[in-house]
């Protein structure tokens, strides 16, 4: 076995362990749980929140849907969360803006195309935190699939002393997610209006980290 699948393995075994102690709490003003979309979304939220959204798909995902693919980092790091998603059901694409990102673009679009759901953090692999990159603009409007907003806040964490304070729920602590509305994004033809709806879309998710 390899260093990344025990590591992955070994992070599973502690998460389940950890998940079963955690009271979820879930907020859907928009309806996305009664009433899903169609057609495939993109799931965006930020990378120190990752704990907390893969215990809210682990527990909510509606079953009707496709599934869940997650764009992890081409690095060694990358490839233990890959397969640690893999561990709770859900798919990987590996990818970054810095490292195979077109070919990344490539693949996610294939997914999305085929009716799969899409999650990515926006400010990962290596930040800054809580700044949001072209790639997830880029994809909603090359597919015109949706993105959907996900926050998540902890009643009780441990904040690690990474590039993203990586929030770890303490056990028995509560986990609040919240559904955000879906978000349109329509193609534009000039750098400062891509640039307005990649701003627009930061906005609305750093308003939900605080």
């Amino acid at each position: 076995m390899t260093r990344e699948r025990l590591l992955a393995a070994t992070g599973a075994a502690i998460l389940r362990g950890l998940f079963a102690t955690l009271r979820l709490e879930v907020r859907d003003p928009a309806g996305f749980l009664s009433d899903p979309p169609g057609g495939p979304v993109l799931f965006c939220f930020w990378h120190n929140r990752i704990l907390g959204i893969t215990h809210a798909f682990h527990r909510i995902y509606p079953a009707a849907r496709r599934g869940v693919t997650v764009l992890t980092s081409p690095s060694r790091d990358g490839e233990i969360l890959a397969r640690l998603v893999g561990a709770f059901g859900m798919g990987s694409v590996r990818g970054s803006s810095s490292r195979r990102g077109s070919q990344a673009l490539r693949e996610l679009m294939r997914l999305v195309r085929s009716g799969r759901d899409i999650a990515i953090t926006p400010d990962g692999p290596r930040g800054p935190r809580y700044a949001l990159g072209p790639g997830v603009v880029s994809l909603a409007q090359i597919t015109g699939a949706a993105v959907v907003p996900l926050h998540a806040r902890f009643s009780r964490c441990h904040s690690m002393k990474t590039w993203d304070g990586f929030i770890i729920p303490l056990p028995f602590s509560r986990v609040s997610v919240t559904i955000g509305d879906a978000v349109r994004i329509a193609p534009t033809n000039d750098e400062g209006s891509f640039e307005t709806a990649r701003r627009n879309l930061e906005t609305l998710l750093q308003n939900g980290a605080y």
